[in-house]
């Protein structure tokens, strides 16, 4: 029996696009970790606090109340990155807290101590973010007119997406944030030996389907030139999982937003002198919250 060579092509397009489609849901859902340092090893008296998610969900984060006992304290929310959890940002944290501002560090859903969901994307990267920045609001030691959030890759990523839709807020600080998902996905699939075409493209394509939008759409290289306040964008200059060339073609195309680009030596996880980004941050929001 003499098998149809076009049979035979679709039956192993399809085979390895099921493949795909499993290792894609694997992917969607990161695995959850609570490993890394704790509050009281750096000295902070952090209050675990659990904010409403949707459809029931609870995202865990904790909360630094400002050192001052006074009403009308800035604060920040810190997002952290895909598999990250609450301590990946510690040490920013830290040195806000010390500057006077209060911290909210939530952990994003399938993350850390939050709630498990079917999958996480950005956009409920930058859901679970306005979440907390509600919360942080609402406390009554904290100024709402003086509100800023900051994140680290796909939670920098998700801070420009906050940032493009959300009135008031003061200031947003971005973190290794990559240009575009459907680079990052190219990215993703290469490493994995998935051709970009046809394959990669459907799998892209499911990825949209799955988030409920288009890349476009939610892509740093659109949101960010629809900022609504002033935008900080760092980037390591050694990164090698984000490469600098993404938030050069961010700041690039950024339009009017009030945006600009600090490169410092380090890699996507640490920056060499950490001190300089701790006072660059702290420089920049101390600008906008005056203002």
């Amino acid at each position: 029996m003499t098998l149809n060579p076009l049979f035979v092509s679709l039956a192993l397009a399809g085979a390895a696009l099921l493949g795909a489609r499993q290792l894609l849901r694997w992917g969607l859902a990161p695995t959850a970790t609570v490993a890394g340092t704790q509050p009281g090893e750096l000295g902070l008296h952090a209050r675990s606090v659990h904010l409403n998610g949707p459809n029931g969900l609870r995202l865990f984060a904790w909360y630094l109340p400002p050192l001052s006992q006074t009403s009308g304290a800035p604060a920040v929310a810190l997002m952290h990155g895909w598999g990250g959890n609450a301590s990946t940002l510690l040490p920013a944290a830290q040195a806000l807290h010390a500057a006077g501002y209060a911290v909210l560090l939530p952990e994003s859903r399938n993350h850390g101590r939050s709630s498990r969901d079917d999958h996480s994307s950005l956009p409920r990267f930058a859901d679970d973010l306005d979440r907390a920045l509600d919360w942080l609001a609402a406390q009554p030691e904290v100024n709402p007119q003086r509100l800023a959030a900051l994140g680290h890759s796909v939670g920098g990523a998700a801070v420009l997406l906050v940032a493009s839709r959300r009135p008031g807020l003061a200031a947003a600080v971005s973190v290794g944030a990559f240009a575009h998902p459907e680079q990052v996905m190219r990215r993703w699939l290469a490493a994995y030996r998935v051709p970009y075409w046809p394959l990669g493209w459907l799998v892209n394509r499911y990825v949209e389907w799955v988030i409920g939008t288009r890349f476009s759409r939610i892509a740093p290289l659109a949101t960010l030139a629809q900022a609504r306040c002033p935008v900080l964008l760092l980037h390591g200059a050694q990164d090698t999982t984000v490469p600098l060339a993404d938030a050069q073609a961010l700041i690039a195309q950024r339009g009017t937003a009030h945006a600009r680009l600090l490169a410092l030596d380090g890699t996507h996880e640490a920056f060499a002198d950490p001190a300089a980004a701790e006072q660059a941050v702290l420089g920049f929001l101390a600008g906008q919250m005056a203002g």
